[in-house]
């Protein structure tokens, strides 16, 4: 039986609206797929920091997605999936793709009970990135909740295609987004410099001690560092990814 509820449409003031669709289970995310009509070629998943990230890390780092992520997806086609709040890497991923112009299909996959337009609004809950094309509302009450659909949504979007993670920052859910990533057997980029987790990660590669989680993460041949301050490294790291070919 399929829970997927029919798509919809998010209202943004001055915006275009967003198309989404809420699931129940993790079979209707082919589904959503679908209807949300999406998919059919490589897509980037984008995890890192949200509100945590200081103003400092955001000016930093903004270049990197206005002038090599955005422009990279526009001349792969290539689908972006994050988290779609309006906060860290999500808005400067959302920014980038609005402000410039570009029309590659960017999906945000959350909560739904933490999102704003939610009929069960909460204390915790969250405005949606207004520049996104489409979002993915998931069960759940918790942030992190979200992690296992995201990776899980982008392998259905990706279909026979090739995908490809980048972390930038980002808190400890990132944990579980790279180890996601992994179980789904998509090479996972990490910005190395970009602070936080991403940071955390990056150490761990180089042998640095960490926690167990992080440490057996570092282990995995399916990460990457790549070097903040290299936006060309980055952008052939990530085309490679993208276009199924294996890290040398």
């Amino acid at each position: 039986m399929c829970h997927i509820d029919e798509p919809f449409m998010v209202e943004f003031d001055g915006r275009h609206p967003a198309r989404a669709v809420r699931v129940a289970a993790i079979g209707d995310l082919a589904p959503a797929v679908r209807k949300l009509q999406v998919g059919g070629g490589p897509v980037l998943v984008v995890i890192g920091g949200a509100s945590g990230m200081s103003a400092h890390d955001t000016r930093r780092l903004r270049p990197l997605f206005d002038d090599v992520l955005a422009p990279l997806a526009q001349k792969l086609d290539v689908t972006v999936v994050d988290g779609g709040t309006d906060v860290g890497v999500m808005r400067l991923m959302g920014r980038a793709r609005g402000e410039g112009g570009w029309s590659f299909p960017l999906i945000g996959v959350i909560v739904d009970e933490l999102v704003n337009c939610s009929n069960r609004l909460r204390t915790e809950a969250v405005d949606l990135e207004p520049h996104h094309t489409h979002f993915v509302l998931v069960p759940g009450s918790e942030w992190g909740e979200e992690a296992s659909w995201l990776a899980r949504f982008a392998t259905a979007a990706a279909g026979s295609y090739a995908s490809a993670t980048l972390v930038v920052n980002g808190g400890e859910i990132v944990v579980a987004d790279v180890r996601h990533s992994i179980e789904a057997g998509r090479h996972v980029a990490v910005l190395d410099g970009s602070g936080r987790a991403a940071d955390t990660l990056a150490a761990a590669v180089r042998g640095e001690r960490a926690d167990a989680s992080v440490t057996k993460l570092a282990a995995s041949e399916m990460l990457h560092l790549v070097d903040s301050r290299d936006s060309e490294d980055l952008a052939r790291l990530l085309g490679d990814f993208l276009a199924g070919r294996a890290a040398e």
